[in-house]
């Protein structure tokens, strides 16, 4: 059992050790930040990234839960939620959704910290573990790998918390914002000063200090799915620190590179809705000034496939043909439409074409099509397409 050591000094790690980690990671920030995007969809993935945080968050914890009973969870009302991880899964939505609301010259003091617990643990652990209350005497927590004591409950607990919340507005703010949060992130986990959800209260505060060292709107990371999927490294960081007298120098290292993952994992799903938005509207430029009445008709189906495709990233033939029924019902012979009008789609290089077996092929939208193809070469490809009413990929 290692038992917990008040710190020397709150940041102590090897400034030029980290040198390479923080520029790389405050480099893929600004590239987040400055990325053009349409607003509707970066919601989008600002939703999806939440999840991710709550998930990463409960399941480091050891919760378990199908995606299903996830979503649940994130849906439903507390009250309806049956199992205490789905119930920890929601406290934590809640805690991240108010800590978004917070402005940022509310001072990250004492008061907030045990409000970001109270959140945490209210309505899924509150049955054994007083929201927001500092351990007591003889309340006493073990945890990681090898096994280390928090704080010794009582005075040495709550003198450790205040030290470190007294810290966070003095000491912490002589360094760089992203340090800054992630050295509270693993102080706050080392000292363990309430008896339930110290794990879930040191990364929800770490994502309120993200928050204001740039990573919040449109950019907010899930850095918790960062740690869930990295469990075995990131409680390794985290045990090195301790095990070195509270040297922080690997935690951040980790940590760093979390941030720099995380934010180019967004920033290339950003970058992929945008290749999207480009390819729809070269679409809708080329195929709507095709002339002749039959032509349009054929461009109008085109275009529905064309939006299936960039709405599901890829079908099967049997899928796109489930899907596209009511567009063909009407036609005499809508299978050789069908057929027809893909073969098209990849004669003009809009679509690929991947076979998966015999008479079995899938389709996608090639996203690097609108820096190919030219109003000009659209309609010479478009001329030189066979006459004959043959598929080529159906073969």
């Amino acid at each position: 059992m290692i038992r917990d050591k008040p710190p020397a000094g709150w940041l102590r790690y090897d400034r030029l050790a980290l040198v390479s980690a923080l520029v790389e990671a405050k480099a893929a920030i600004l590239s987040l930040k400055t990325v053009p995007h349409q607003r509707g969809w970066v919601e989008t993935l600002q939703q999806m990234e939440l999840k991710r945080e709550v998930a990463g968050t409960s399941r480091i914890e050891g919760a378990e839960f199908t995606e299903r009973e996830l979503d649940a969870a994130l849906r439903e009302t507390p009250q309806d939620l049956v199992t205490r991880s789905q119930r920890q899964a929601r406290a934590a939505l809640d805690t991240y959704k108010w800590i978004a609301t917070i402005p940022d010259d509310r001072p990250v003091d004492r008061d907030l910290i045990c409000q970001i617990h109270s959140r945490i643990v209210t309505g899924a652990d509150d049955d054994h573990c007083p929201p927001g209350r500092i351990r007591a005497r003889d309340e006493n927590v073990n945890f990681g790998a090898p096994r280390h004591r928090g704080a010794e409950g009582g005075q040495e607990c709550d003198d450790a918390f205040q030290r470190l919340a007294h810290s966070l507005s003095r000491e912490f703010a002589e360094h760089d914002p992203l340090i800054q949060a992630l050295a509270a992130h693993y102080h706050l986990a080392a000292i363990h000063p309430f008896l339930d959800g110290n794990g879930r209260t040191a990364r929800a505060l770490e994502a309120l200090m993200l928050q204001r060292a740039g990573l919040r709107d449109t950019c907010f990371i899930a850095m918790s799915n960062y740690y869930y999927d990295e469990k075995t490294a990131y409680l390794r960081a985290l045990s090195d620190v301790r095990e070195n007298e509270h040297e922080l120098t690997p935690f951040l290292t980790f940590a760093l590179k979390g941030v720099e993952t995380q934010t180019k994992r967004l920033l290339s799903e950003i970058q992929h809705e945008l290749s999207k938005e480009l390819f729809r509207n070269l679409m809708y430029r080329l195929f709507n000034r095709l002339k002749t009445p039959k032509r349009r008709v054929i461009a109008k189906r085109q275009l529905e496939l064309l939006n299936l495709f960039l709405d599901s990233d890829s079908l099967t033939f049997e899928e796109t043909s489930d899907r596209t029924e009511r567009v063909y019902a009407s036609l005499k012979n809508p299978m050789k439409a069908l057929l027809r009008d893909l073969n098209e789609l990849g004669g003009l290089k809009a679509i690929r074409i991947e076979k998966l077996g015999p008479n079995k092929y899938r389709f996608s939208v090639r996203l690097t099509w609108p820096a190919e193809m030219t109003e000009t070469a659209f309609f010479e490809r478009l001329k030189a397409l066979p006459k004959a009413k043959t598929h080529a990929f159906f073969q």
